[in-house]
C-alpha cells in the first residue's frame, strides 16, 4: 500500500508528530510510506533519519494565491505518485488534498484523524465531509461522538486510540530514577514526591491547576512535591501565575526533551489536568512508565483509565479537587503507588501497544480503499 502522511505544523506540533511517527515506524518497512510536512518542522526532522520513509517538504498555506500555487504542485504530485492513501491530520491539509484531487481519474483515498473536539459545522468542513473525507478516525469515543450529529455523520468512522512504543518506553530502576532526580532537582529528601508531565506548558494544559492545588497544601505537605514540566518555555503570563503561587523554586521546566523517558523517570506520579483533551498521548506514555496518573475529567482523557488503580481523576480547571488529592496521595502507604504503577504498567502493555495501533489503523484503509465513493 502506498500511503502519505501529512502534518501542517512548523514548529514543535505535539501529539501529530507522535502519532505519525508510530505509525511510521510500525508500517514503514512493509508498505511505501511518504511523509509531506514543511521542511522547517520538528516532524520533518525526525523522519529525516528514518529508513524507510520518503519526505517530501510540503506547505498548507491560506493565503489565497499561494494556497493555489500549492494545489496545482500538489495535484501535479497525486498524479505522478499514484497513492492509496492520504492520511491528513488537520484542516489545511484536509482543505489542499480535497482540492488537489478534485477531478483526478484515480483519486486516492483521504482518511482524515480527528485529534480535538473543537468544532466541524463550518462551511470548509461541510464541504470536505461531502467531498474530501472516505473515512474518519476519531482518536477517542468523546471525539467520535461529536462527530454523530455534524456534517461527518455520513462518513464511516473509525475509533482508534493512540499507540505507544510500550518496549521503548518502561520503568526505569531505582538507580537511573535517583540519578534523573538530581539532575532535574538537586538532592531531595526521601518523602519528596515528584510529579510530571510532558504534555506541554501551555495554559490549557492544566500544569497551574497542579501549581495552585500544590499551594492549598498545608505546609508540611507543600515543601514535599516536586513538579517538572517538559515543553516549550512557558510565556511571561504563565510565569507571573506560577511566581504568585509562592513555589515557584518547587517546579522545574526542562524545555522540549526528545526522550522523555530523562523527564518521566524522575517522577513518582504523572500528571495531564488538561482544561480540552481528545486523548492524550501524554498520558499514554506516563502510564507506560510505570507511573499513577493525576487526570482531569477533560473530553477523552478518562478514557485511558482502566480502573481506579492506576490513578485519579479530578474535575476540570478545580485547584481545590487537586489538593484534595494530592493529600489523598501522600497519606498513601508507601507502597501503594509502585502498585499503581504497576497497574498504570499492565494497563499499557494490553492497550496502548503500538501493532494494535498500527492494525486498526491498516484496516480502516483496507475498509476505505474498498469504498467506492469518497
Amino acid at each position: 500500500m502506498k500511503i502519505l502522511y501529512t502534518n501542517t505544523h512548523y514548529g514543535n506540533g505535539g501529539g501529530h508528530v507522535t502519532y505519525i511517527v508510530n505509525l511510521l515506524n510500525t508500517l514503514g518497512e512493509k508498505h511505501d510510506v511518504w511523509v509531506g510536512t514543511p521542511g522547517v518542522s520538528r516532524l520533518y526532522r525526525y523522519v529525516n533519519n528514518m529508513p524507510h520513509v520518503h519526505l517530501v517538504d510540503l506547505c498548507f498555506t491560506t493565503r489565497f494565491f499561494t494556497m493555489l500555487s500549492e494545489v496545482r504542485s500538489l495535484r501535479a504530485f497525486l498524479k505522478a505518485q499514484q497513492f492509496d492513501i492520504v492520511h491528513v491530520n488537520a484542516s489545511a491539509d484536509h482543505r489542499h488534498f480535497m482540492l488537489a484531487c478534485m477531478g483526478l481519474k484515480k483519486p486516492p483515498k483521504i482518511i482524515w484523524t480527528r485529534h480535538n473536539d473543537r468544532g466541524v459545522r463550518s462551511i470548509g468542513h461541510r464541504l470536505r465531509a461531502r467531498l474530501g473525507t472516505t473515512r474518519v478516525i476519531a482518536v477517542s469515543d468523546y471525539v467520535g461522538s461529536s462527530l454523530a450529529d455534524s456534517p461527518y455523520r455520513h462518513v464511516p468512522v473509525d475509533i482508534i486510540r493512540h499507540g505507544i512504543d510500550v518496549e521503548h518506553l518502561k520503568p526505569v530502576g531505582k538507580t537511573l530514577k535517583s540519578q534523573l532526580r538530581r539532575q532535574w532537582f538537586g538532592d531531595l529528601a526521601d518523602d519528596v514526591l515528584v510529579f510530571g508531565s510532558v504534555g506541554g506548558t501551555d495554559y490549557e494544559k492544566g500544569w497551574l491547576d497542579l501549581v495552585a492545588g500544590a499551594a492549598l497544601l498545608p505546609a508540611e505537605l507543600r515543601k514535599r512535591i516536586r513538579i517538572v514540566v517538559a515543553g516549550d518555555p512557558p510565556d511571561a503570563f504563565r510565569l507571573d501565575k506560577l511566581s504568585a503561587s509562592g513555589i515557584a523554586d518547587q517546579v522545574v521546566f526542562p524545555g522540549l526533551v526528545d526522550d522523555i523517558r530523562d523527564v518521566l523517570g524522575a517522577c513518582d506520579v504523572g500528571f495531564v489536568l488538561s482544561h480540552q483533551e481528545a486523548l492524550s498521548f501524554a498520558c499514554r506514555e506516563t502510564m507506560a512508565m510505570g507511573l499513577p496518573v493525576l487526570i482531569s475529567n477533560a473530553g477523552g482523557l478518562p478514557e485511558n483509565l482502566g480502573s481506579p488503580d492506576e490513578g485519579w481523576v479530578v474535575p476540570v480547571q478545580s485547584p481545590s479537587a487537586v489538593a484534595h488529592t494530592l493529600e489523598e496521595i501522600f497519606a498513601l502507604p508507601s507502597d501503594r503507588l509502585a502498585q499503581m504503577g504497576e497497574a498504570a504498567r499492565r494497563r499499557s502493555e494490553t492497550d496502548f501497544g503500538l501493532q494494535l495501533f498500527a492494525d486498526r489503523t491498516l484496516h480502516s484503509y483496507r475498509q476505505a480503499l474498498r469504498q467506492t465513493l469518497y
